[in-house]
């Protein structure tokens, strides 16, 4: 069985359009049917860096979350992001972006690699005090665009010191789009065999149409059972770059699990109602 993170949060914050708050709580709204282990579905960051999530608590208050089996998620950025986002009833996940590149974690944090370990150490203390799992995203696990040095041993050495922090949620994340199946086979191939069995390695890859299928399989082939996606690829990251290389899209992903004959949670015509929506609303708003 693969196990599936929609992120719409992904998709929507790099929009110049604004999505009217109503719309992302149909939207999201029509996610939570589908049967989705987990949805990344807001953020809560400086509305001045990230505007298009300015109304999470609004959405969050109003989704139809309890009648549904998936988790939410949420982004955070800081330790008052965190403050905010386990005061929510219907936040399970809170996600930090962790860069291994000195470069990235400035541009996406504003802080350096060492505060930010300190910073993670401070929200996982928070979300263990609220009943919280917290998710590390290691961004630029799979190489670097700005010149700071890049091997798999750095991306050992800091998923190691998240494991001995005691965070058992933790994600290789393509910020850049710079993975490649060797590097993905090696990363993952090399890690998961190491892990215990309570703690979960996450492939948040970013990637065009037509290498999406093969990343994944990559990647599962490697081990690895849990994916971020979004879909029709929308989004990416948009403190990376102005061209951006989209997410993973999530039909591709599900008819690649029907085609291997991998199990997934996914409730099929609701799956195809949401696809459906995802189309209408970022042709609406790009």
């Amino acid at each position: 069985m693969i196990h599936l993170t929609e992120c719409p949060r992904d998709a929507m914050q790099g929009l110049l359009d604004f999505v009217p708050t109503k719309e992302k709580i149909e939207y999201i709204n029509s996610l939570l049917k589908v049967g989705f282990d987990v949805i990344d579905a807001g953020s809560f960051v400086s509305h001045k860096a990230i505007p298009q999530l300015a109304d999470t608590v609004e959405v969050f208050k109003k989704i139809d979350w309890s009648s549904s089996s998936s988790k939410i998620l949420a982004i955070i950025a800081n330790m008052r992001g965190a403050e905010e986002a386990v005061k929510m009833e219907m936040v399970d996940f809170i996600g930090f972006p962790f860069s291994i590149s000195e470069t990235f974690q400035l541009r996406n944090t504003n802080s350096t690699i060492s505060q930010s370990l300190s910073t993670v150490e401070n929200i996982q203390s928070l979300a263990i005090k609220n009943n919280k799992q917290l998710r590390v995203y290691l961004s630029m696990a799979f190489g670097n665009p700005y010149g700071d040095e890049w091997n798999a041993e750095i991306v050992y050495k800091w998923l190691n010191n998240m494991v001995d922090l005691g965070i058992t949620d933790i994600a290789l994340a393509d910020t850049t789009g710079a993975s490649d199946v060797k590097t993905i086979q090696q990363l993952f191939g090399e890690i998961i065999p190491q892990l215990t069995q309570n703690i979960k390695l996450s492939a948040h890859l970013h990637a065009p149409i037509d290498e999406v299928q093969i990343k994944v399989s990559a990647a599962y082939n490697a081990g690895c059972r849990y994916f971020d996606t979004a879909f029709k690829g929308f989004g990416g990251c948009p403190m990376a770059s102005d061209a951006l290389t989209g997410n993973t899209a999530t039909e591709l992903v599900y008819n690649w699990s029907k085609s291997q004959n991998i199990k997934t949670n996914i409730n099929e015509s609701a799956f195809y109602k949401a696809e459906n929506n995802a189309i209408a609303l970022f042709n609406k708003y790009h």
